[in-house]
């Protein structure tokens, strides 16, 4: 139908079906000009075929080398099987990614049409940069508090791994017999990074050792109840239309593989890390890596799709830091209290009124009320979109086994076939770290408009590569997810005062990262600097802040997505509405924002200003 439409556009260029009157010569012109323009339409037409097959061709040959992957995205192929960590397989991984840049550099550009050359760019340069940056993949820390194969493995198996047939349920048992396997290449590659002198800061161990002894936990290592995996599968397997026997069978295999494979994988990491730990120290930033300076300024460019500089980037987030205290001092006179900010923080940070019991009882209310909260902004999502993702989404709690170290909310997207909703992550292990004010801002940034929205409408784009579906420009997600959480005071969220301080309260954690990430590995701070400037300068629990804190120090960059991304996206929608004046309209902003998949920053302000000019043409 579009090639129908466009040959009905070319011909009215032309002077054919005009109505105007034009004599033989010209006709016969006209049809040569028809007639020419059409083999150019078709040649590129069929080269970009040709290339979007090849995108989806090199991101399924990359699935399908990688078992844990296939899983993540909903596929049942090699469920018995882990991925390889071997620095043999990195060798070869990066084989494959030279193979496939000179692959897709052997198509012919200059045919592609528009959203296919955009796809092409976005490719080779993600190619280039695999390539240029696989001398940094020893830089960082593969076991750590925020995540690692430690605490992925034990997620995957419950969240992601399900169990509908035996074959399935044998599948579950495989995988946990090559635990054993998995995690001796995992004890290899932080050999390596040892010998490097890149070991993690002294105060991890103590998060992922006592991470991984949870694990070992709970029958049928003790006589105490089921540990979590033996749990979960026998959950699954009981819900199986087969015979007792069969599932008691099944059940017994599983505990056989987690008494060998599984428990002897996981206590040679328990001992491995215990002797690592001795020679950790207490030096905090990227700047003690070898060659640190360089690789944290490759991993801002990375991480914010931005030439900022660290000096750049800690003055943005200085001057935010600023204003955002401002307007809280409004909402603090406009609540009628006596003090200074930091009194009214500590107001925020203590007053019972703002938080739920630390129970069960506190936690189910939390959970219920931030559904309710994301309920009620589905019924407001006309106002802001075109499209609206056909995938649920469920709010859940952060299972036990990581509560303690995992941040204080997360997301996990769908499987794209609708086999499994998305999921918005609360961490309630200490409900003092996730007062109510900030309850608003915290699902609408993780659920919807935020991280749903975003990740859902990408993965149901029909006619996106899947390289595309699956792309990641942290600077984009994260910074959707900020502008997410402002989006919804211009419609009439946020009425309580309290709430609204909430939404500003994140804001401005997200504008002390800026401050705190370039600090501690540009600028040398310790872990107690970085922790006694969000302390002094947020509401956020004492909890909270050490946590994030730790965050930086392991995620070097991560961090500074969030408002750089926010800051970006709001300038865009600023030079739209100057442009268009009374015929912007924001569900169309949103509309260009989100249908393109995620984008580097520099890109995504390129998409703004075409749909500047053609709404400006149109008009």
């Amino acid at each position: 139908m579009s090639f129908n439409k466009s040959l009905l556009s070319l011909a009215l260029s032309a002077g054919i079906l005009s109505g105007c009157s034009v004599d033989s010569t010209s006709q016969s012109t006209a049809a040569e000009s028809v007639a020419q323009n059409t083999q150019n339409m078709a040649e590129k037409l069929s080269e970009s075929e040709k290339a979007n097959k090849l995108f989806d061709a090199i991101f399924m040959e990359e699935v399908n080398r990688n078992p844990l992957y296939q899983t993540y995205i909903g596929l049942k192929t090699n469920y018995d099987k882990w991925h390889d960590l071997s620095e043999e397989n990195a060798y070869k991984e990066l084989e494959f990614t030279k193979k496939d840049l000179a692959r897709i550099q052997a198509l012919d550009t200059d045919k592609l049409d528009a959203q296919t050359r955009l796809n092409y760019q976005l490719l080779e340069q993600e190619l280039k940069d695999t390539i240029s940056d696989f001398k940094w993949r020893h830089h960082n820390y593969p076991v750590n508090q925020m995540h690692g194969i430690h605490a992925q493995l034990p997620a995957v198996m419950i969240n992601m791994h399900s169990i509908d047939n035996t074959q399935q349920a044998r599948d579950y048992i495989s995988r946990l017999h090559g635990t054993e396997k998995l995690l001796k290449q995992l004890i290899e590659q932080l050999r390596i990074r040892e010998h490097k002198g890149i070991i993690p800061p002294k105060f991890v161990f103590g998060h992922v050792i006592r991470d991984s002894k949870n694990l070992l936990t709970g029958a049928p290592f003790d006589n105490s109840a089921p540990s979590i995996l033996l749990n979960d599968f026998t959950g699954k397997v009981n819900k199986l239309d087969i015979s007792e026997q069969e599932k008691a069978a099944l059940i017994k295999d599983a505990n056989n593989a987690l008494l060998t494979g599984y428990q002897s994988g996981y206590q040679a990491l328990i001992d491995y890390l215990v002797k690592l730990e001795s020679k950790a120290d207490t030096r905090d930033g990227a700047w003690k890596l070898p060659d640190g300076e360089s690789f944290y300024n490759r991993a801002l460019q990375n991480t914010t799709t931005t030439d900022l500089t660290a000096s750049e980037i800690h003055q943005i987030g200085l001057n935010e830091v600023k204003r955002i205290h401002q307007e809280m001092s409004v909402i603090m006179k406009k609540v009628g209290f006596k003090g200074t900010l930091n009194e009214f923080f500590d107001f925020m940070r203590h007053d019972p009124q703002f938080y739920y019991a630390n129970d069960e009882a506190g936690r189910s209310r939390y959970l219920k009320e931030a559904t309710a909260i994301i309920d009620n902004m589905k019924t407001e999502l006309d106002k802001l979109f075109i499209k609206l993702p056909k995938a649920d989404l469920v709010v859940k709690k952060v299972e036990a086994f990581r509560e303690k170290s995992a941040g204080k909310a997360f997301y996990q997207q769908p499987a794209p076939d609708g086999s499994r909703p998305g999921y918005y992550y609360a961490n309630l292990y200490d409900m003092a770290a996730m007062p109510v004010y900030q309850m608003e801002a915290l699902a609408f940034h993780e659920g919807i408009p935020g991280h749903h929205m975003q990740n859902a409408l990408k993965l149901e784009q029909e006619d996106m590569p899947m390289f595309r579906k699956f792309g990641d420009y942290t600077a984009y997600g994260e910074g959707w997810g900020l502008y997410s959480e402002f989006l919804p005071k211009e419609i009439g969220f946020y009425q309580d005062p309290y709430s609204d301080f909430g939404r500003l309260a994140m804001e401005l954690w997200r504008a002390c990262r800026l401050v705190v990430d370039t600090g501690i590995h540009e600028k040398k701070w310790t872990r107690a600097q970085g922790i006694e400037y969000y302390a002094s300068n947020t509401p956020n629990a004492q909890s909270d802040v050490i946590k994030m804190v730790e965050r930086h120090v392991v995620m070097p960059s991560q961090a500074t997505a969030y408002k750089i991304g926010m800051l970006k996206i709001l300038e865009l929608r600023e030079k739209a509405k100057q442009a268009l004046g009374n015929k912007f309209d924001i569900r169309e902003f949103h509309d260009v924002v989100l249908s393109r998949g995620e984008l580097p920053l520099n890109v995504l302000e390129t998409m703004i200003d075409n749909y500047i000019s053609d709404r400006q043409a149109k008009a």
